[in-house]
């Protein structure tokens, strides 16, 4: 005779550890990804051609 209980069933903790440890892992690879950029975009030297910009904002009298 049934009681009608279903199984308990246990949750695996590796699989759970194993993705937590990817999201981390990527989440690294992202934010290195992102300074080297960063430090890219910051060592690109400007090019120096002798222009000025001059900006100014204009009102009405």
């Amino acid at each position: 005779m049934s009681t009608g209980r279903r199984p308990v069933r246990r949750r695996r903790s590796r699989p759970t550890a194993v993705r937590w440890t990817i999201r981390i892992a990527l989440a690294v690879v992202i934010f290195g990804v992102g300074v080297a950029v960063g430090e890219a975009l910051h060592d690109n030297p400007k090019p120096d051609r002798g222009l000025v910009t001059y900006v100014r904002t204009l009102t009405h009298p």
